[in-house]
């Protein structure tokens, strides 16, 4: 059983003044997206200092520890303790000592960055780790894309409001929303995510997650990782990511804005360099 615990309030004010450059001296109140320090502790030992939007913090809390594989199951998971501050939040997690000797022996630092995943590993088999295949799903129609920035922008709450902030979804085959989380950082938007699907046992085989960034190695290593087989983005994957992905058995697709969507599926066909002039650019 999960114990959680939080001590102060959450009180960030996201409401800001500026002066609208349009020739008149009125300033205007324009929401803004938060983001504090957050510092993990697991079993009394610091492991992580990052920036974060202050809202979903244990799911994000519970999605990093599965993603960076400090845990195997969120029931290794005993209770996360929530100590809000004026600019920082302290997040005390209590783990199984299997899970914690495992992270001793794996210990790495992580300095705050939200926009970097590999930030502070400190050897390569931790970068490029060995992991385990995840089962395929075939491709979904066509006609599941149509529309789909439309959908992403109506489930986006804290976008509508101020913008800066990447969104990552679980959207099933009849393209229902089932969570939606937000985040300054993409690797803190999925983890967020992750976390949602686990602490609310809303897995089926049948979903896509949807990322509102570009996706690179390591969110294609925490797909894996959750064992997540499809894994939509709206800005173009890296070569690596394609890569590991179809190595691993995760159908990545690109929806560009102007163009059909891209399926970079483990079973699909490679196309011969002499039969390539006619790729079109990223868009």
């Amino acid at each position: 059983m999960l114990i959680r615990q939080v001590i102060g309030l959450m009180t960030y004010n996201a409401e800001h003044h500026a002066l609208v450059l349009d020739g008149t001296p009125e300033t205007q109140r324009f929401t803004l997206a938060e983001e504090v320090a957050l510092s993990i502790s697991y079993n009394g030992i610091n492991y992580a200092v990052m920036l974060v939007t202050p809202k979903d913090i244990e799911d994000f809390i519970i999605g990093f520890s599965l993603s960076n594989d400090i845990i195997e199951h969120p029931r290794q998971l005993y209770g996360i303790e929530l100590t809000y501050h004026k600019e920082h939040i302290n997040a005390e997690v209590d783990i199984a000592n299997q899970a914690f000797w495992k992270l001793k022996e794996n210990k790495r630092q992580l300095a705050g960055a939200s926009g970097c995943g590999l930030c502070g590993v400190e050897a390569l088999d931790n970068a490029l780790p060995q992991l385990q295949p995840v089962d395929p799903l075939p491709l979904p129609e066509a006609s599941w894309f149509e529309g789909l920035r439309d959908l992403i922008s109506q489930a986006q709450a804290l976008a509508q409001q101020s913008g800066a902030v990447h969104g990552a979804l679980y959207i099933d085959a009849e393209r229902n929303v089932l969570a939606c989380r937000e985040d300054i950082g993409r690797h803190n938007a999925f983890d967020k995510l992750i976390g949602a699907i686990a602490a609310n046992k809303l897995y089926q085989k049948d979903c896509l997650v949807v990322l509102t960034s570009r996706c690179s190695l390591e969110l294609v290593q925490k797909a894996i990782r959750a064992k997540l087989p499809v894994v939509v983005t709206l800005s173009a994957p890296t070569a690596l990511s394609v890569k590991w992905a179809r190595r691993y058995g995760v159908t990545l697709i690109h929806v560009p804005k102007y163009d059909a969507p891209r399926a970079y599926a483990p079973q699909a066909n490679t196309v011969p360099e002499s039969q390539s002039d006619n790729r079109k650019p990223n868009r």
